[in-house]
């Protein structure tokens, strides 16, 4: 009797301290009118829909202009973000914003940074970066637990070889710094695949050990809005340090039968932290 009322007691510890964060990275595609059909004010509904079906805890957007982002907030008013456009370091340009459920995460500490050679300068830009990009983080409490953890979300440079090398050594030594011995999850558009350059800086246990949360044959992300209409390739990514323990990875291919609410596909994976 006293065996079992130890391993029932521990389970309900086990149950209680056990930390878990559903996690989803999303480009929602800026919005263009080159885009016709699918620009954002005929497709907005699909992404807030969709971020309500799958209801991640914390939500990593990528080419989200200012009022995407409120389009967001407003009509899922379940979170509240960090984040600033890249333009001007408030709202002009797009962000990499980090939005939480305000109900379970209290935000300690946030902030931006450049992927330049000069990170705290809003607006900069270096090496062959044909645009400027941008990192945002914060440090978020679980109100429960009590634990905390550092999240980032960036998007890498488009065009630039040398920027996406440089820009992945920057976010290491940045998470590395920022973290003082806190779990990391990051998120982002890297624009690239696993076999180039860039993922293998990402990959390398410099500054930081991260590791990939996809299953070996990753499925593409970056997709077009056209369901079939040319291969997805996997440039979306959710990486982790020890001791998260990833689950349930999945590329969300939801799609009206004819187009997706965006050109890249979502991606979600729960960490689970004890």
């Amino acid at each position: 009797m006293k065996i079992h009322f130890t391993l029932f007691a521990w389970l309900i510890m086990a149950t209680t301290f056990a930390q878990s964060v559903k996690v989803m990275t999303y480009n929602i595609r800026l919005d263009t009118p080159v885009d016709s059909v699918n620009q954002w004010p005929k497709r907005a509904h699909k992404v807030y829909d969709l971020i309500k079906k799958y209801d991640p805890d914390v939500l990593g957007v990528q080419e989200a202009i200012h009022h995407q982002l409120m389009g967001i907030v407003e009509n899922v008013p379940a979170y509240g973000y960090v984040g600033v456009g890249r333009d001007d370091g408030k709202t002009k340009g797009e962000y990499s914003a980090l939005l939480y459920k305000k109900d379970k995460f209290e935000v300690i500490d946030h902030n931006t940074f450049w992927l330049s050679e000069t990170p705290d300068v809003a607006g900069s830009k270096s090496w062959d970066a044909a645009i400027t990009r941008v990192a945002s983080w914060a440090i978020l409490k679980d109100k429960k637990t009590k634990k905390e953890f550092l999240v980032i979300n960036t998007h890498f440079d488009h065009i630039g070889k040398e920027a996406r090398k440089n820009s992945a050594a920057l976010l290491k030594k940045k998470a590395a710094a920022l973290r003082k011995n806190l779990p990391v999850i990051l998120t982002g558009d890297f624009n690239c695949t696993r076999e180039e350059p860039p993922f293998a800086v990402m990959a390398d246990p410099t500054d930081i050990s991260l590791l990939d949360t996809a299953p070996k044959e990753a499925p593409g992300t970056f997709c077009g809005f056209k369901v079939g209409a040319m291969k997805c390739n996997p440039i979306d990514y959710i990486f982790y340090t020890k001791p998260w323990t990833p689950s349930g990875y999945k590329a969300i291919d939801d799609n009206d039968g004819k187009y997706y609410p965006s050109d890249h596909l979502p991606v979600v994976v729960t960490l689970t932290l004890k």
